[in-house]
């Protein structure tokens, strides 16, 4: 059996979480320490209780997450902050969180994974954070609706369902990009007219992102962030089950959002 450090110090290598930037709160690796082996690992999207509640019922003292304890901040140990801590410490859970590095993983990355779902094949980056692109692009001859229609298929699956700016009823997809999350900003859909994208696939975005991408002839397609977030997470957690020889369970607690 592994302890958590030894798996932290693999994931960390493999997902290159020292050379990508990410925010600051993300905190990316070990947020939650334990000296247990570890005997099963849970994968949730969200380090919240319900899903800590969760690994501790189906019996795992590892939690890997996307969305880890710390995004708000620097904040007191009160409240539903220090419930969720007292669960891991009292339960001897482990934390392991993976945010930008696992998004843009080249085999175990949301992004990629989604493309997959979606019957894409990506052939370059996008949607470039400092150094690095997070999500991914390619082409395709699709009908536009038949693209929401399986984006909708897995938004459904987690909890989500699509939503989308507009399109004409005859609409093809030639050029696509994929940024999961939070991935409707000023500066993908700049990137995306640059690069002549017409199809623009996120989790989520402001409302302002639906009316600009109109005007310059993108469509976006709003999967969920939720939704399109579960996939790298129950991948990671796959990995770590195979190479270690442990079961693994995923935590789906969906905000439908």
């Amino acid at each position: 059996m592994a302890d958590v450090h030894e798996i932290a110090s693999h994931l960390d290598a493999m997902l290159r979480s020292d050379e990508i930037p990410d925010y600051g709160n993300a905190l990316n690796g070990i947020q939650v320490d334990s000296d247990a082996d570890i005997v099963k690992v849970a994968a949730a999207v969200d380090a919240r209780e319900r899903t800590i509640l969760g690994a501790i019922s189906a019996g795992a003292n590892l939690l890997i997450v996307h969305h880890g304890l710390f995004w708000g901040g620097l904040v007191p140990l009160r409240g539903a902050h220090v419930r969720r801590v007292r669960l891991l410490l009292g339960h001897d859970v482990a934390l392991y969180s993976a945010h930008l590095p696992l998004d843009a993983h080249p085999q175990l990355g949301n992004n990629v994974l989604l493309a997959r779902e979606l019957g894409l094949t990506p052939n370059s980056g996008f949607a470039r954070y400092k150094t690095i692109d997070i999500g991914v692009a390619g082409q395709a001859e699709l009908p536009t609706a038949e693209l929401v229609a399986r984006a909708d298929r897995v938004a459904r699956q987690y909890g989500g369902a699509v939503r989308h700016s507009g399109f004409a009823e005859d609409r093809m997809t030639s050029r696509w990009a994929i940024c999961t999350g939070a991935g409707a900003s000023a500066e993908t859909l700049h990137e995306a007219a640059e690069r002549n994208i017409d199809t623009l696939i996120v989790g989520e975005g402001p409302h302002w992102t639906a009316v600009d991408a109109d005007e310059l002839g993108i469509t976006i397609i709003y999967a969920g962030h939720y939704a399109t977030e579960t996939l790298g997470v129950q991948a990671l957690a796959a990995y770590v089950a195979e190479r270690y020889d442990v079961p693994w369970h995923f935590i789906d607690v969906p905000t439908g959002l």
